[in-house]
């Protein structure tokens, strides 16, 4: 009971720092959220295509101009070569399509007449280019068949109006699982630096000479202090851990009423507990408190920088991946990574995200043993 009254008046002493050093954490990471949910939308806009037709805009020269002109921005520029390139250069203009002389006549005797494109080769380009290619194709395999212009023409534009039947086959609300996974990957880093910080800033005030003295000549065991030391700031860190899961449901929303939201949660709370045992190893050694933000930049963001916690583990080198194979970060957030494609819930599917967990609390108990067997060689 002395300890954790120790511990609390140590707490109410640092309390205005913890505060402050908490909440720029939560409001980096609500800003953090915020502005993902700005950069992960994709929404497809027409390309800017200029059309050259050096033929008869008749039959089917005259569908190829139409076909373009109804699926892209058609830009008109004056008919002069050294224009069309200032078009091009400045991105006036993406993609350039000239449809040679003779093309109509050409297709019509089923030869395969060459269209010279230019492009920018930007997106516009490239979907353009798309767009062009669909339509040779489909012209090609019926040009073979049909010699009748119109009923060649009939039959393309009958092909190109096809559009794909597409089933859902999925009930996942994938954009919320992916806010969700984006927003508790981030809360790694909160979590470590959070708990890294504060109880090593507590921790440091127990190292003090005369309290270390005091505790040493004592009837209490190490074990026994480690221990409720050890209970006391596993407090503030399931506090903390609360307040990233309160804001989950504001950031997040509904997705954390949920199975996958649940799993979330616990498997933030599992990570929570190793942050704690981190946290305690370190503060267990370090003594100087001007150390502490070195120390909490090189553990958290190292980790975070590393694991997947900033950028998608997809982006990360296969080397660095094996790296963070050593840290307890990797596996909370392959766990998220994993909870992002998880429609059935049972003991199949989270058996990987389990095992993970249990890889995180061999972590935890391997960190208490290493503190135990440092504080007793130095007592």
């Amino acid at each position: 009971m002395t300890v954790f009254k120790t511990f609390l008046k140590v707490l109410n002493k640092n309390k205005f720092v913890i505060i402050l050093y908490t909440i720029i954490l939560l409001v980096f990471g609500g800003i953090n959220m915020q502005t993902s949910e700005n950069s992960t939308n994709f929404v497809a806009s027409k390309p800017d295509v200029l059309i050259i037709n050096n033929d008869e805009n008749i039959g089917i020269s005259k569908n190829l101009s139409d076909y373009i002109e109804k699926n892209t921005n058609i830009i008109k520029v004056e008919d002069n070569e050294e224009a069309i390139n200032d078009a091009l250069f400045y991105r006036d203009v993406s993609y350039i399509v000239y449809i040679p002389k003779n093309y109509r006549q050409d297709v019509l005797n089923g030869k395969n007449p060459e269209i010279e494109i230019k492009s920018a080769g930007d997106y516009g380009g490239s979907y353009a280019e798309m767009i062009l290619s669909r339509y040779i194709k489909v012209q090609n395999v019926y040009a073979k068949e049909i010699e009748n212009e119109d009923e060649l023409i009939e039959k393309i534009n009958e092909t190109l109006l096809e559009e794909v039947n597409i089933q859902k086959t999925t009930t996942l609300d994938t954009n919320s699982l992916s806010k969700a996974t984006f927003y508790y990957n981030f809360a790694s880093y909160s979590i470590l630096a959070g708990a890294v910080y504060v109880i090593c800033l507590i921790l440091s005030s127990f190292r003090e000479e005369k309290v270390r003295k005091r505790t040493i000549i004592s009837s209490m065991t190490y074990k026994k202090h480690n221990r409720i030391l050890l209970i006391s700031n596993g407090l503030f860190a399931i506090v903390l851990w609360l307040l990233y899961v309160v804001l989950s449901f504001a950031f997040v929303g509904d997705i954390m009423f949920s199975t996958q939201g649940i799993v979330y949660m616990i498997n933030s709370f599992v990570f929570t507990i190793c942050a704690l045992t981190i946290a305690f190893l370190i503060g267990s050694v370090v003594n100087n408190k001007n150390a502490i933000n070195g120390i909490v930049n090189v553990v958290a963001l190292g980790s975070s920088f590393l694991c997947g916690a900033f950028v998608p583990m997809e982006w990360l080198p296969d080397f660095v991946l094996k790296i963070a194979h050593i840290l307890p970060s990797y596996y909370y957030i392959s766990n998220n990574e994993m909870v992002t494609n998880l429609e059935t819930i049972n003991f199949e599917t989270l058996k990987p995200i389990l095992t993970n967990m249990g890889i995180m609390l061999l972590f935890s108990v391997a960190f208490i043993i290493i503190t135990n067997v440092l504080s007793k060689r130095r007592k």
